[in-house]
């Protein structure tokens, strides 16, 4: 299998890489110390296509495929990895409402995802009671004539309050994943209100609230797919979320790499640079091999689902590797900073501390582990 970008791949990747380095690496830190929301980049990004890069040209995205966006969103997530985060769901969003919306929901939501009119998408599944087991859920939609009624709270949702178009699941029949559909519900809706933004660990640049809904009536039209085809929909986006979370960890363990590679040539101890140390080499080493693997993993699922093969294994193992090596890279660009590597004068701080969730949302490496199994015994 061939990875290396083809001249439309590159282009994306350029400009994403472009805009990164000269908005987004500045904005980062204020980001995160502040924990304002990135408003200004996501536009930027949507004029740059990059909030939809696998929607059709047609569509306002810019048609790229998957692995332009998992390259894409390598170069955010190296400058900003809570930016990077809005992004991958915004993209995400956008990708479900192309694949199993009507036309009429195309042209109503995905122009404004993908332009950044929409700020971002948000994708709300998870629950108070339940992550990991999503057919669980307990938000209800009732059909009233014309209208679904929906009822219920959600939990971890990214830019809940600020996403402009966000897809929500409920239950419309019965128990388990048969009984579960999805909507696409607009910001703004009455009944719709969004809670307070957690006060994170990290990324916190990317705001995270519950959701909770009373009495929220949407239209018919807005049922994204079959009514019962909910729990469907929402395993087909976390595969491919997966990718985007590998892509996040590629991005942070660059920024390891780069931030430590530079800190141990110019800091010196007992008369030579600390790049001179075995000990701080081997770390530098290991920190090179777990980013070409992990960008070779991520690119392979990437590629199975660019041409519609099953990739659902493999999305698994790039989002399990990535994730667990995104925090071993972080680990050890703190411990080759010393002292340094514990105040935010460097960004390992924050890099430290932005990837500990990559092993949590999306499904935790456990789960990771479960899915990867099943395939196997297929």
């Amino acid at each position: 299998m061939d990875f290396s970008l083809d001249e439309t791949q590159t282009a994306v990747r350029d400009a994403a890489r472009r805009l990164a380095r000269e908005k987004l690496v500045p904005r980062a830190k204020e980001l995160d110390r502040t924990g304002g929301f990135p408003e200004e980049s996501l536009r930027e990004l949507g004029a740059l296509g990059l909030l939809g890069v696998a929607v059709p040209e047609p569509l306002g995205g810019a048609g790229a495929g998957a692995v332009a966006y998992a390259a894409a969103l390598m170069e955010v997530a190296e400058a900003c990895a809570s930016t990077s985060v809005a992004m991958a769901v915004t993209n995400m969003v956008a990708e479900q409402i192309v694949r199993f919306g009507t036309d009429a929901q195309k042209e109503r939501f995905v122009r404004p995802l993908v332009s950044g009119a929409a700020v971002a998408g948000a994708f709300a599944l998870s629950e108070p009671h339940c992550g990991s087991d999503a057919a669980a859920l307990r938000t209800t939609a009732v059909r009233r004539g014309d209208r679904f009624v929906l009822n219920g709270s959600k939990q971890w949702i990214t830019s809940g309050d600020r996403a402009g178009v966000i897809i929500v699941w409920a239950r419309t029949g019965g128990e388990g994943p048969r009984g579960i559909s999805a909507f696409v519900v607009e910001r703004g809706t009455p009944g719709l209100t969004a809670g307070r933004p957690e006060h994170k660990m990290g990324l916190r640049g990317s705001s995270t609230v519950p959701l909770v809904f009373e009495d929220c009536a949407v239209s018919a039209g807005q049922l994204l797919g079959e009514e019962g085809q909910g729990f469907k929909i929402a395993m087909s986006a976390l595969d491919g979320g997966r990718i985007g979370i590998g892509a996040q960890a590629v991005g942070l363990i660059r920024a390891c790499l780069g931030a430590s590679r530079r800190y141990a040539r110019e800091r010196k101890a007992f008369g030579e640079p600390i790049a001179e140390r075995q000990a701080i080499r081997w770390k530098l080493a290991d920190m090179a091999v777990d980013l070409a693997a992990a960008e070779l993993l991520t690119f392979r699922a990437a590629r199975l689902k660019e041409e519609g093969r099953p990739f659902t294994r493999e999305a698994s193992m790039a989002k399990l590797f990535c994730s667990e090596a995104s925090n071993r890279a972080t680990s050890q660009a703190v411990q080759i900073h010393g002292g340094y590597g514990y105040v935010d004068e460097f960004p390992v701080e924050r890099y430290f501390r932005d990837a500990r969730v990559q092993t949590l949302y999306e499904g935790t490496s456990e789960i990771q582990r479960k899915v990867i199994a099943r395939e196997i015994l297929k």
